[in-house]
């Protein structure tokens, strides 16, 4: 994979812009003059845009955001012209854009041996860019853009356009671009692509609570839905993000995506590839477009008229690029009716993709072999598949994670080899059992990295989607997954905290840019203990929701929250002005939104806890409470009617919403009446004063072995250590002042390779026989369910231990352990 030699190339530029420190020698762009280099931009004058008449209207829209873009940033609007190869131009610079077979003006510059075409033929949305002497008559000097297709010349536009400081999420986060009065061309090639994953996207899902409404009353009030307007932002935010393919929003709330043809030909006027999720095969969305009664959603019944039902979106549809997912589900994200037994399952479904198939050689061209598609074994669909169910060679298995994180199956070495080859279906927001969570975006990026690379290198390299529910406030992830998906090794080795600082550096600059990731990496792992919706443990005695904190460890958590809000509060005095709102988007609200919400809980377990032994500790925790949901009714008011002047109105809910999915979400807390509760100052000033509790047994991550990699960001205390190589053991030395009755490892819950079912490895203590440990994973256990929710397993090991010296020996004999901590047993 070939790519330009500074990959962080346009993030460099935006930093060294900002700070005044040399450049970078094989920059695309530079706001002060280079030897070799020419001007695009300065007082009185700026370049024009040259597209050949022929291009498609992807790359045309490029270029208009492109002349956006330079406007922004320089106040002057460039010209975009369109002309022939050979017309004359009269003019010192331009930037010309176009695709190697598509534009003419391209094509008669590799004509003349000016672009080399083996630098591109047959390549997959790749592009080059480059500086020119007299391109074309009359133009003396040109910066080139030159894609592979319609997508890599539109990849190509917009990395001019961050080049000179455009952050992707300009519109989005409100990172306008900085002025700049002159901009001039480097010398130099630049090659970037092909891509590491070949279809990139996201899944807008979960809409009714953020972006339908957003969309509905705020952005688009009178189409009063998600159409072409929000769509046109969404597709161009996609292009600056390299991604390809959109799942777009689905629920009931939403107008299907195809009942306006407008939405499908806009989204090929961008070049966006249009698929559907797990559960909308075919292109349909069935909560919108199934007329007929739910139970006649059934295939062993009701089969001709739901294949007319999917044949009419094929012969709409069928001309545009599309990835059609096949199989069957229920109406909405439901088990596949109309049998009973696992072979009756595999029989319907195997005959429900042979129809299905079937209408695309009637009716996409190419047919079924050539069409892409997808299978997605989600919930109830992997046991069919398992079940010995025969999927096409030439469709691309999409495996999903189990919706928290985690991928539930790998593919094996013959999956991966298939024609239509592997991907992935990830969540970064969810709805769903047994907790939903849909406000925060809390995923750390060092789990993602942890998850698609394992994946990346099983083989699922076809397809990536990931569900990023409202797109805000999932900036930081959205954002992260795509890169990994564009360059994954690239980012193969990248710890959590230099991810952050990159990307906050190029949103912030770099002097902002080390505090606000030290800010958000601290604000992954405390979320990563328990995300703020997921504040709810099994009721114990009395209906009480007790955690399984100890008063030590909540009240250090709350301490840390609290200086952390405090941090990103204060450090909002430092941000410049025109990056203020986008500082709250970005940082100050996650993070307090958080820590509001421990403050709220941890509060009432402590009001529960201490209400009949210390009446006046409990009424400052009731106290403490009540300023928590003052805090989270503020911050969403500023978010929703303050920030970009009420631009973002209705886009951010207070969690929970409403009362809609409540089985899915925590049981609300009730705030003592006033009469039973006082100033919370008192308990803050304890929660503040709590020292640090000792770890309770040992961390994995303070002890390197070979055979075993440290990662950092996941997990509790230090990191966690992930066996790489089977067979290699983890050991640790460790006194016991008394005698244990045996240990408990803390693991990742994670999932073995292939189509194992367990987490297997090894413990041996003091050289002893090795004790072999299988941990079951199965989706919607309770083992499962713990573990995904405390994003912890723990494994007890029976052991009787001695008071004095001891040696601890694991070793993994499976995928997918990642070791945390070992606590010993009283």
């Amino acid at each position: 994979m070939k790519f330009a030699k500074t990959a962080l190339l346009a993030a460099v530029l935006c930093a060294t812009s900002l700070s005044g420190h040399a450049y970078a020698a094989d920059e695309i762009l530079r706001f002060v003059p280079v030897k070799g280099g020419f001007v695009l931009a300065e007082q009185g004058r700026i370049a024009p845009i040259i597209v050949a008449p022929g291009e498609t209207m992807a790359v045309r829209h490029a270029a208009q955001d492109l002349a956006r873009d330079l406007a922004q940033v320089t106040g002057q609007t460039p010209q975009v012209l369109g002309q022939a190869a050979h017309t004359p131009t009269p003019a010192p610079a331009a930037i010309i854009i176009g695709t190697l077979g598509q534009s003419a003006i391209i094509d008669a510059m590799v004509k003349k041996g000016a672009i080399n075409p083996q630098a591109l033929a047959g390549k997959w949305e790749s592009f080059l860019i480059l500086s020119l002497q007299k391109p074309l008559p009359g133009v003396a000097r040109a910066l080139v853009v030159v894609g592979s297709d319609r997508r890599g010349t539109a990849f190509g536009a917009y990395e001019v356009s961050r080049a000179m400081g455009v952050n992707p999420w300009s519109w989005w986060a409100d990172l306008a671009p900085r002025h700049h009065d002159a901009i001039y061309a480097a010398p130099g090639l630049h090659h970037f692509g092909p891509p590491s994953v070949r279809y990139r996207g996201i899944f807008v899902n979960d809409e009714d609570w953020g972006l339908f409404p957003w969309a509905a009353r705020t952005f688009d009030p009178q189409r009063k839905d998600i159409g072409p307007k929000t769509y046109a932002r969404i597709f161009e935010l996609m292009l600056r993000l390299k991604a390809n393919t959109l799942w777009p929003a689905m629920h009931k709330t939403t107008a299907a995506f195809n009942s306006d043809p407008a939405n499908a030909k806009l989204a090929d006027d961008y070049g966006i590839i249009m698929g559907s999720s797990h559960s909308e095969v075919m292109l349909r969305n069935n909560v919108g477009e199934w007329k007929d009664a739910p139970e006649a959603f059934n295939y062993a019944a009701n089969p001709e008229k739901i294949r007319l039902y999917w044949e009419e979106r094929v012969q709409k549809n069928g001309a545009y690029e599309n990835l059609w997912t096949i199989g069957m589900r229920g109406l909405h994200d439901t088990g596949m009716v109309g049998t009973s037994t696992m072979a009756e399952k595999v029989a319907l479904l195997d005959r429900v993709i042979k129809d299905q198939r079937a209408l695309l050689d009637k009716h996409v061209a190419g047919g079924a072999e050539k069409a892409g598609q997808i299978f997605v074994p989600y919930k109830e669909v992997l046991d069919i598949y398992r079940s010995g169910l025969n999927v096409p060679e030439n469709v691309s298995i999409v495996w999903p994670d189990d919706n928290f994180g985690y991928i539930r199956q790998f593919p094996s070495k013959a999956e991966a080899h298939r024609s239509g080859g592997a991907g992935v279906y990830y969540h970064l927001s969810y709805l769903g059992y047994p907790l939903s969570y849909l406000w925060l975006s809390t995923t750390p990026p060092a789990l993602v990295r942890e998850e698609m690379t394992r994946a990346y290198d099983k083989g699922a390299r076809n397809i990536w989607i990931v569900n990023v529910g409202d797109i805000k406030p999932a900036e930081i992830g959205t954002t992260h997954f795509l890169d990994m998906a564009w360059d994954v090794e690239k980012h193969r080795g990248e710890s959590q905290k230099d991810y952050l600082k990159h990307w906050l550096g190029e949103a912030f600059g770099p002097e902002l840019s080390a505090q606000a990731s030290a800010m958000m990496d601290e604000y992954f792992r405390l979320n990563f203990a328990r995300r703020p919706e997921h504040l709810e443990w099994p009721a114990k005695a009395e209906d009480r929701h007790l955690s399984d904190f100890t008063v030590a460890e909540a009240h250090d958590r709350l301490r840390r929250w609290r200086a952390l809000a405090a941090k990103a509060q204060a450090m909002a005095a430092q941000v410049p002005a025109d990056r203020q709102d986008a500082w709250f988007e970005l940082v100050e609200f996650p993070i307090r939104a958080a820590s509001a919400t421990n403050i709220r809980y941890f509060a009432a377990e402590y009001y529960d806890e201490m209400i009949e032994v210390t009446p006046a500790e409990a009424y400052s925790a009731g106290g403490a409470m009540a300023w928590a949901d003052e805090e989270i009714a503020a911050i969403t008011d500023r978010y929703n009617n303050a920030i970009a002047g009420g631009k973002w109105r209705n886009i951010m809910p207070a969690e929970p919403a409403d009362p809609q999915w409540r089985i899915y979400r925590p049981r609300p807390l009730v705030t003592p009446a006033a009469s039973l509760r006082s100033a919370p100052d008192r308990f803050f000033a304890r929660v503040d004063a709590t020292q640090t509790p000792p770890s309770p047994g040992i961390e994995a991550g303070d002890i390197p072995a070979k055979g075993w990699r440290k990662v950092e960001g996941m997990g509790r205390g230090h990191g966690v250590m992930i066996a790489d190589t089977q067979g290699a053991p983890w050991s640790a030395n460790f006194t016991l002042a008394r005698g244990q009755n045996g240990v408990t490892l803390g693991l990742l819950p994670m999932f073995p390779d292939g189509e194992d079912r367990e987490l297997k490895l090894e413990v041996s203590i003091d050289g002893g026989a090795p004790i072999a440990i299988a941990v079951p994973r199965q989706v919607g256990s309770a083992p499962w369910v713990t573990g995904v929710l405390a994003n912890l397993l723990r494994v007890p090991v029976p052991a009787t231990l001695t008071p004095g010296a001891h040696r601890i020996a694991v070793t993994a004999r499976s995928g997918g352990i990642a070791l945390n901590r070992l606590i010993f047993w009283p």
